[in-house]
């Protein structure tokens, strides 16, 4: 059995895609592109894929993982060429690796984010940074379906600031860009708790909704202070192993051979 791991995106309007939404698209993609899916066991067998930390509803994002297992061995790019055809404009397949290392779930401990403040002054918006991130803990409340909870926000961040607006704005079109590394903790800190926390320490409250989007999660690197690409292994693993059955059928049906 073929593990396959795929980075996809969250753009424009399917942002406002649920996790159910998109899990239901991608399934019609499997069919679209005959993937050889492996399927569960028991009475109602389903194909066998795992989620890993998707975005809230609402919000963009540049880097979602998923995991696939196959019946039969595919190369990973002609995959995600397929199932990126199958899929709608916006919820776009961007890259494919075969898995060689265990833990997925696991290298994903922080997101960075870029959080959009229309309406906002930089000014304005640094105030509110330089207060958040002077104060020992934000406390912030959310309704959960256990009902509201109450817990700091300050904890998860590990560094928020601000950004360069877009050279195109002008005083009466502001707009303040924000910054946000947070790990990934129990509860979870969202990009809306912290944007509560700046209402809570600066009345920092934007005029419309924020644009948030999510470029990147992975392993938090505690030294360099980074977020590190969490299918590296995977590709570093493939680079050295020697290639799978379905690479090396590829090369040796190719009219011009395996390369030298």
């Amino acid at each position: 059995m073929q593990r396959i791991r795929l980075r996809y995106t969250k753009r424009g309007r399917l942002r406002f895609t649920s996790h159910r939404d998109f899990q239901r698209a991608f399934e019609r993609a499997l069919r679209r592109a005959e993937v050889p899916m492996a399927y569960s066991a028991g009475f109602t067998p389903h194909p066998r894929v795992s989620y890993a930390n998707a975005a809230p509803t609402g919000t963009g994002s540049e880097a979602e993982y998923l995991e696939i297992a196959l019946a039969e061995p595919r190369d990973p790019e002609k995959l995600r060429e397929l199932l990126d055809e199958s899929m709608p404009v916006g919820l776009d397949i961007t890259e494919a690796v075969e898995a060689r290392t265990s833990g997925l779930a696991d290298r994903l401990t922080a997101s960075v984010w870029e959080l959009r403040l229309e309406g906002v002054e930089g000014a304005d918006a640094q105030r509110a940074v330089e207060a958040f991130l002077a104060a020992e803990a934000v406390e912030v409340q959310r309704r959960t379906k256990n009902g509201m909870r109450t817990f700091d926000t300050r904890g998860a961040v590990v560094s928020l600031e601000t950004v360069p607006a877009p050279a195109d704005r002008t005083p009466d079109n502001a707009c303040a860009i924000l910054r946000l590394v947070v790990r990934h903790l129990t509860p979870a800190v969202r990009p809306d708790d912290v944007l509560s926390g700046l209402q809570a320490v600066a009345d920092l409250a934007p005029p419309v909704p924020a644009a948030v989007t999510r470029l990147a999660q992975g392993l938090f690197d505690e030294e360099s202070g980074t977020v590190t690409d969490p299918l590296a292994p995977d590709r570093e693993a493939v680079t050295a192993a020697p290639p799978t059955a379905a690479v090396a059928a590829d090369a040796k049906a190719s009219p011009e051979g395996p390369a030298a």
